[in-house]
């Protein structure tokens, strides 16, 4: 590890130099398409979560009770209030 100024110039110039001598391999790429796909995937499950809340949040005001909303979502009715209560108010 350079400790004096000088050393750290010349450790400066050596990378700067490796740098710009560097050839990436080809092999090394990768395609993006399969991040790309899963931040869409992302956006779908979040916009998915968004209209399900607005759902339970119809629901109740619509007067279901929790037990009924947890057997659509796949959960007992306290679960379903623990997730969704806070948010879908009635």
């Amino acid at each position: 590890m350079p400790r004096t100024l000088q050393e750290i110039l010349n450790q400066q110039d050596e990378l700067a130099r490796r740098f710009e001598d560097h050839e990436p391999d080809p092999a090394d790429r990768r395609d993006p398409a399969p991040l790309a796909a899963m931040r869409k995937a992302m956006a779908k499950r979040a916009q998915a979560e968004r209209d399900l809340l607005d759902a339970v949040t119809a629901a109740r005001d619509a007067g279901y009770s929790w037990a009924a909303i947890g057997a659509i979502v796949g959960t007992s009715g306290e679960a379903a209030r623990q997730r969704y209560g806070r948010h879908a108010h009635r």
